[in-house]
């Protein structure tokens, strides 16, 4: 048996292998279910300083990925892949991490760390592998890098461990960004080939590019408004600028991102000026990031904190061919970037507009 933990909980596999069985043996035969070599795709490489933390302690490392292939659904055939992991193909991230501490590690697992994601922003699912059948025999891999390995149970100081971790994604789509992310560190980001992926068969749109909508809210009686909408940018801020926020001390280390929309009533009915609680992020690091509340902070003089991104907003409602700009805040770690900006309507028949962020 092998099993599978993905998606941030343990998720039991069953496969052939083993030491018994016509299906585990090594000479079998196995003809045309012989998986094919994986597809290697170019992948930065540059090493980054670090931290690992695990059980309160923060070590330091400097990680890198150092290869990134994609497999096939035919790797994991023999597997019985949770509901959430059927029809996504496995990618075999080989990652490596240079203890720059003065102590040994023991039990490391940074790679667990890592994640690969689409240029929307969808995190791969993290899988790690290992074997029920302690009296197993075979010494090789049956996967792909050595994916099916462990790591090593300590890495000393100054020593460097290179390590295979399965990352599934959905199939016929090509990976952006490869991320590394600990609480007690910035993000690091590395690109995976030009770093654009795909546009998810057109549905993700192209910065600045108008959209069609639709809103409802309140007051229009149950009749759902075209809209149109415009991502005019996105925009690191300063934690300074939520001075007069009251932020707790994990939200003082994060960067405000300002997402600014346009938003123009196309229907025959007044719309509330309140389109923004529909805006959405994703991150290069595979983060979703909500907006952060805008209060009225009374000790801001205009054009000052978080009032340099709420601009004007009508008091009234939104005339019929009238327009409209309005911001979020989304506070992301140090080293993270927005990568998809979307918007979703309110309403029947309402829909969800995603654009690259930038």
């Amino acid at each position: 048996m092998i099993g599978v933990a993905g998606a941030g909980v343990l998720a039991l596999v069953v496969t052939a292998c083993g030491t018994g069985g016509s299906d585990s043996g090594t000479d079998s035969g196995k003809g045309t279910s012989e998986p094919a070599a994986p597809t290697a795709l170019s992948v930065e490489t540059t090493a980054r300083n670090a931290t690992w933390t695990f059980r309160s302690a923060t070590h330091q490392l400097k990680v890198a990925p150092k290869r990134l292939a994609r497999g096939s659904a035919a790797d994991l055939a023999d597997a019985h892949l949770d509901e959430d992991l059927k029809g996504k193909i496995p990618y075999y991230l080989t990652v490596t991490y240079t203890n720059t501490g003065s102590a040994a590690l023991s039990q490391p697992a940074p790679q667990a760390n890592f994640t690969v994601a689409l240029a929307d922003g969808t995190p791969g699912d993290a899988v790690s592998l290992w074997s029920s059948n302690p009296l197993a025999t075979e010494s090789g891999s049956s996967l792909p890098d050595n994916c099916d390995k462990t790591g090593p149970g300590s890495v000393a100081a100054g020593a460097t461990a290179t390590v295979c971790q399965i990352v599934m994604l959905p199939e016929g789509h090509e990976p952006a960004t490869v991320a590394y992310a600990d609480d007690a560190s910035d993000t690091h980001l590395w690109k995976v080939g030009d770093g654009k992926g795909d546009d998810d068969g057109g549905r993700l749109l192209a910065a600045g590019t108008t959209g069609s909508s639709s809103y409802e809210d309140v007051t229009t009686k149950g009749v759902a408004v075209p809209i149109k909408v415009t991502p005019k940018s996105a925009r690191a801020g300063s934690i300074a600028d939520l001075g007069d926020y009251d932020l707790s001390d994990e939200q003082k280390k994060l960067v405000p991102w300002y997402v600014t929309l346009a938003y123009r009533n196309a229907g025959k009915v007044k719309l509330l000026p309140a389109m923004d609680t529909g805006v959405g992020l994703r991150t290069a690091g595979g983060r979703e990031i909500q907006p952060v509340p805008l209060l009225d902070f009374s000790g801001s003089a205009e054009g000052e904190g978080i009032d340099q991104c709420r601009g004007s907003v009508p008091n009234t409602r939104l005339e019929p061919n009238s327009a409209l700009t309005l911001c979020t805040i989304h506070l992301l770690p140090k080293g993270d970037r927005p990568a998809m900006i979307s918007f979703t309507g309110e309403g029947k028949g309402a829909t969800t507009l995603m654009w690259r962020a930038g």
